[in-house]
């Protein structure tokens, strides 16, 4: 039987799944998330390999050992990539307790440009100035240990990591703040790409100006709790096995 924290931590990861699902951000039964319930952030949950989002339930999720790459020798180890990604990242930053990682559809067409920056042109993409790492290195699928370190040092002290030729990495104190940036940084991505789509140059923020913006944000962290809430009352309408 699960605790009360870490039973509300798994039906709030298995909503991101769900939601995730329904935004169309996901990959076929790829992508993954992950959650820490140690303290030193090296245990952690995570769907299983191959299992569609819009399937998962909280009672699905693996609970593993960043220290124990034993795991994937066991009879259901879980996918190579996501137990590099999430294995190096919950080792490298404690303090990172939630990790999203997947290939929404505007982001990932960031990713794809030769220069994927995000430039601060309206509030949404100003939310991350000063906090965006971007790899500009792809090392193909990652399943091997040096990929996941390079991962995990590009991320930096970052919230957010775009992946050239990749997808989208977002982090968070909790689920909800890491579901926030996830939505955020999408929508940011989609306001870029149709900017640039017009052909006409971009009103670009100053530094200090896109600095205040980013600042500014932090009054309304509230509204990631808000919005998670709202979201996960949908699901429990719609889909309530969610929290089985």
């Amino acid at each position: 039987m699960k605790d009360g924290g870490e039973s509300t931590l798994r039906s709030d990861l298995a909503a991101a799944f769900r939601l995730t699902a329904r935004f169309g951000w996901h990959e076929s039964v790829g992508n993954h998330f992950s959650a820490a319930v140690s303290a030193d952030g090296r245990r952690f949950l995570m769907n299983p390999k191959w299992r569609h989002f819009a399937a998962i339930r909280a009672s699905d999720l693996l609970e593993l050992d960043a220290d124990d790459p034993a795991v994937m020798a066991g009879p259901e180890p879980p996918d190579a990539s996501a137990w590099t990604i999430h294995g190096a990242l919950h080792r490298a930053r404690p303090d990172v307790r939630v990790v999203l990682h997947c290939h929404p559809p505007h982001a990932t067409a960031l990713a794809a440009l030769k220069d994927p920056s995000l430039p601060p042109i309206d509030m949404n993409t100003a939310r991350f100035f000063g906090d965006l790492a971007i790899d500009p290195d792809c090392g193909g699928i990652a399943d091997d240990a040096a990929e996941g370190a390079r991962i995990a040092a590009a991320l930096g002290g970052c919230s957010t990591l775009l992946m050239a030729n990749h997808g989208l990495t977002t982090t968070g104190s909790t689920v909800a703040e890491a579901f926030e940036r996830l939505y955020f940084f999408e929508k940011a991505a989609q306001t870029v790409l149709l900017a640039l789509a017009s052909g006409r140059p971009l009103n670009v923020m100053s530094d200090r100006v896109a600095a205040q913006t980013a600042q500014g944000w932090k009054a309304y962290a509230g509204m990631a709790d808000a919005h998670f809430a709202h979201l996960k009352s949908v699901l429990d309408r719609d889909e309530p096995d969610y929290r089985d």
